[in-house]
């Protein structure tokens, strides 16, 4: 019923067909791959992984590798990449959506229904400010993935967790009042969320009011957990760097109830990916702490599913 799977973010010295063999071996239905440029400007934690370089392929090449990706028993669920397409730096903003548009006709070639991303935002400015830029610069991008009938996952993600990013974030797609705004301007079909849960917890919101409320706009979604440290919240409140009160974690380790958020799921009939995003710094020590940092999160997961 739902397809379990992982971000290959978290692998980045495997190559594309050693991450599907892992994901194979250890029992996966999907993975979803990661396809930062080449030329990769942006240095934050889990950026720049390719593991299918799109800007390096030609058209023939694109289409041998879904002759080659059609024969292996893993299923790739998305094409991601997410930087800041409403970057207050023009010329980056301008790299950022060419590349989005390189990965939409890729997927396209290969024969993969999705693409995941970021919105974007100035985050010097007020969100009136840059839902008039996403009035500006998204229809194109929605309307290529139209012509090509590839659905577009916005991540939930505020994209604030450091002091560069204040005071707005980096990413528009916060809150179910600016989803419905950015909706209402692009009514598209193919238009809709990458759900992550764990963003709408350090907000302090119900991480499954989204899911029945916008059922139809789930694309895909990715399992994150996260970890509220109430003490800390105490002394510095919910306007502080939310670095400074909260910490990203594997599914089981955090305050989601997971069994209560595959229910939500199953209630609205969602039938998509479910990718395990790690991005919990208590395993990163090596490769072998990420692997079990994978396999923890999907033995905790797979107790809820059928």
């Amino acid at each position: 019923m739902l397809d379990l799977g992982f971000v290959s973010a978290i692998l980045p010295n495997k190559t594309l067909w050693e991450v599907l063999d892992f994901a194979q071996q250890q029992q996966f239905a999907c993975v979803e791959i990661m396809c930062w440029p080449s030329s990769n400007a942006d240095t934050r934690r889990y950026a720049g992984v390719s593991h299918i370089a799109v800007d390096n392929l030609s058209h023939d090449e694109l289409v041998a590798l879904k002759a080659q990706l059609t024969l292996h028993p893993v299923k790739i669920s998305a094409l991601g990449y997410y930087p800041n397409p409403m970057d207050p730096n023009e010329d980056q903003a301008l790299f950022y959506r060419e590349h989005i548009k390189k990965i939409i006709r890729a997927a396209a070639v290969l024969g993969i229904s999705r693409v995941n991303t970021f919105i974007g935002r100035d985050y010097t400015k007020n969100v009136n400010y840059n839902i008039g830029k996403f009035t500006e610069v998204w229809p194109e991008i929605i309307g290529l993935a139209d012509s090509l009938n590839i659905k577009i996952g916005i991540e939930n993600c505020p994209m604030f967790f450091t002091d560069d990013e204040w005071p707005g974030g980096k990413n528009l797609m916060t809150t179910p009042k600016i989803w419905d705004q950015l909706f209402s301007i692009i009514p598209s079909k193919n238009f809709g969320l990458n759900y992550d849960p764990s963003h709408m917890v350090f907000q302090m919101m119900d991480y499954t009011y989204p899911i029945y409320h916008y059922a139809e706009k789930l694309h895909h979604v990715h399992l994150k957990d996260v970890k509220v440290y109430p003490e800390k919240l105490n002394r510095v409140g919910i306007l502080a760097n939310p670095l400074e009160y909260h910490s990203p974690k594997i599914p089981g380790l955090g305050d989601i109830h997971w069994g209560k958020f595959i229910s939500a799921l199953n209630d609205v009939r969602y039938r998509g990916p479910i990718v395990i995003e790690v991005e919990d710094k208590a395993y990163e020590g090596s490769d072998e702490d990420i692997e079990k940092a994978i396999l923890s999160a999907r033995n905790h997961i797979k107790q809820y599913l059928p």
